[in-house]
């Protein structure tokens, strides 16, 4: 389970970050310009609200629907871990996208930092360990 994790998990994760990485060299070879004249006064506010809302609350309660659909059950199938790990790292790798738009709008330096370190965030904490997933098994009682 944990190997099939890994590979959504980098099928998810490679693009977001080849896209960074493309855009920042394209805008480091002038190809990209910043016009500090685009308005971000609704834009930047609301892309790093979807940050923390992919990175912190969805997952949350994701988690929180799973521990109650399962709560009663004195196990829990392997099958529904995986889905719910599975949806947990689809959601939050969301977040590593979300970078974009705040770079390439050049978003003012609070909300680009802020969406950034939600992006790390997510790839950090949602990267399915062995350990963690060893926990999450623990914790719901899988057979």
């Amino acid at each position: 389970m944990t190997e099939k994790l890994k590979k959504t998990y980098l099928t998810l994760l490679i693009p977001a970050i080849a896209a960074i990485v493309l855009a920042f060299g394209l805008r480091r070879m002038g190809f990209i310009f910043r016009d500090p004249n685009i308005p971000n006064a609704f834009v930047a506010p609301f892309v790093f609200v979807l940050s923390v809302f992919f990175a912190l609350a969805l997952p949350i309660f994701i988690r929180s629907l799973f521990a109650h659909t399962v709560r009663r059950l004195k196990s829990v199938p392997e099958e529904d871990l995986f889905r719910f790990e599975r949806k947990l790292i689809f959601v939050s790798l969301l977040t590593p996208y979300l970078i974009l738009p705040a770079y390439l709008l050049n978003f003012p330096d609070f909300y680009l930092i802020g969406t950034t370190l939600m992006a790390l965030y997510a790839v950090y904490y949602f990267y399915p360990s062995t350990k963690r997933i060893q926990f999450e098994r623990r914790v719901f009682r899988v057979h």
